[in-house]
């Protein structure tokens, strides 16, 4: 699994000042190194266009140090540049001067000292390109004054925008303020790791795209620093051994379905059987049985014993021995009779890996519900979007931090695996850790998906992969799919069945 650490502010201080140290070199020659990284990605992008109108927009510290070093970079390379130091205060820091003087041999700076300046950059138009090095990540409170009228005025044009590291004025590692000012960039090129202001719903328009760029910080202290948040940019399946039969892969049973909801039991089975499961068993209404039979001929199909609507078998230890994995909620309802269902198989489960979704998940939210969650199966895994994650905290919260707090909290009180879904779907642990996922796309905002990415969870874990790697897993192929879907498909055409269509293992 390859993953990177998302670290606080003074982390990075930290990680940063312990190079300079380790390496031998001098701030201002890291700071050459993040600004060539951010000039060979500006040149990947834009390479087609060297008579780009560039302006870059710089503060008075070490970001603002930055974006001189890059205009200089860019004018070296043959673009046309133009460069603005918001003059904001007195004091400067001490790179921020050295590539000052660097660049004024080459381009005259202009200094904004007031509004009245601003008409010196009204010139930039659509096609030109604005780059934010106006403040970094060490940011603690909300812009004013002259800066926060400059990144109003510069949000309001309408050229390509490009934040260096952060977007001037989003805090990295705490909520901002509904009413704070902060630049909206198209995208935010970001040095050495992550940030984990920009996996958050909430700052996604002071984000846009994003990238991380490898400064070369030393990796020995990154993997030391400690931290509960990580983002997973890669992670495949193990190799399936050549001398294989149907029961090396496991059994998987399959909760799902109603009168009406039919096609998320099936969607659900489907997946899991693309995902490498050697044997899968349907459970399903006695109405369904030949909806199931008919449309997954390759499950086995067990019905219940009446002519309900939805499935009321109560299950014993013994009726769930053989399974290696047991997944329960896509389209089951909410009868009171399903709850009695539900909570015969958590009971009856406690030695199984359990994955629990949909209805079963609104289920759990009920008050009779919740005196099952201290009842859980150890290292069960619950895949609740946002709403359904209110339901069962019983709160909402005031902000996307506040939630990670309260999905942290939650996965270790019971002992859980927590998938969070949406973009960059949250993956909690019940050691407190939490894995962002880099696959997917809105594209896969559809009816269906979850259920897709309930069987594919289900099946990984049969093949005795371990509740955490079936989760991380299970949520970055599907992804992946989704986005091998949108290539084809494109987002707004896309359905869950495409997503099981481009699952590739």
């Amino acid at each position: 699994m390859k993953t990177l650490k998302i670290l606080k502010a003074s982390q990075i201080k930290a990680l940063d000042a312990f190079t300079i140290q380790k390496e031998g070199i001098s701030s201002v020659d890291l700071m050459e190194r993040a600004s060539v990284a951010f000039m060979n990605w500006f040149l990947q992008k834009y390479f087609h266009n060297s008579k780009l109108s560039v302006n870059v927009f710089c503060g008075l510290g070490n970001n603002g140090g930055d974006g001189l070093a890059i205009a200089r970079l860019l004018i070296q390379k043959g673009f046309s540049v133009n460069v603005f130091v918001a003059q904001y205060a007195e004091k400067t820091s001490t790179d921020f001067e050295i590539n000052l003087r660097r660049l004024q041999e080459l381009k005259k700076v202009f200094f904004i000292k007031n509004e009245d300046d601003f008409k010196a950059f009204q010139q930039i138009t659509a096609n030109d390109i604005i780059i934010d090095a106006i403040l970094g990540a060490g940011i603690n409170r909300a812009v004013d004054g002259l800066l926060k009228a400059l990144i109003i005025q510069l949000n309001e044009l309408s050229a390509e925008k490009i934040s260096v590291d952060i977007a001037s004025g989003l805090f990295m590692d705490e909520a901002n303020t509904k009413v704070d000012v902060i630049f909206k960039p198209n995208f935010t090129i970001t040095f050495q790791l992550p940030k984990l202001a920009l996996m958050l719903p909430q700052n996604y328009e002071h984000v846009g795209e994003w990238e991380v760029l490898d400064i070369g910080l030393n990796q020995e202290m990154i993997s030391e620093l400690p931290s509960y948040y990580f983002y997973t940019q890669d992670i495949q399946p193990i190799a399936r051994p050549k001398f294989s039969h149907k029961g090396t892969f496991g059994h998987t049973l399959l909760l799902a379905g109603s009168k009406g909801m039919m096609g998320a039991a099936i969607l659900s089975a489907k997946a899991c059987l693309h995902s490498g499961v050697g044997k899968l068993t349907c459970h399903v209404p006695n109405i369904a049985f030949e909806i199931m039979q008919i449309a997954v001929p390759e499950a086995m199909t067990w019905t219940s014993s009446n002519d309900f609507d939805f499935i009321s078998t109560n299950f014993t230890e013994n009726d769930l021995s053989i399974y290696q994995s047991i997944a329960i909620g896509p389209g089951i309802g909410t009868h009171p009779d399903v709850f009695k269902m539900l909570e015969s198989v958590i009971l009856s489960a406690q030695d199984k890996k359990l994955v629990i979704d949909a209805g079963a998940l609104n289920l759990l939210a009920t008050e009779e519900g919740k005196e099952l969650l201290n009842k859980l199966p150890r290292n069960t895994i619950l895949t609740p979007h946002p709403k359904e994650f209110q339901k069962l905290l019983g709160k909402t919260w005031k902000d996307d931090y506040e939630k990670l707090a309260l999905l942290q909290t939650f996965a270790q009180k019971y002992q859980i695996f927590i998938v969070l879904k949406g973009y960059q779907s949250a993956v909690a642990t019940p050691e407190g850790d939490i894995y962002f996922n880099a696959t997917g796309n809105a594209g896969m905002a559809t009816g269906g998906s979850g259920d897709v990415l309930t069987g594919i969870i289900a099946a990984l874990l049969a093949q005795n992969y371990s509740a955490k790697e079936a989760t991380i897993l299970g949520v970055f192929k599907h992804g992946e799919a989704g986005d091998l879907a949108a290539e084809t498909r494109g987002q707004m055409a896309m359905i869950a069945s495409d997503i099981i269509e481009n699952l590739r293992w």
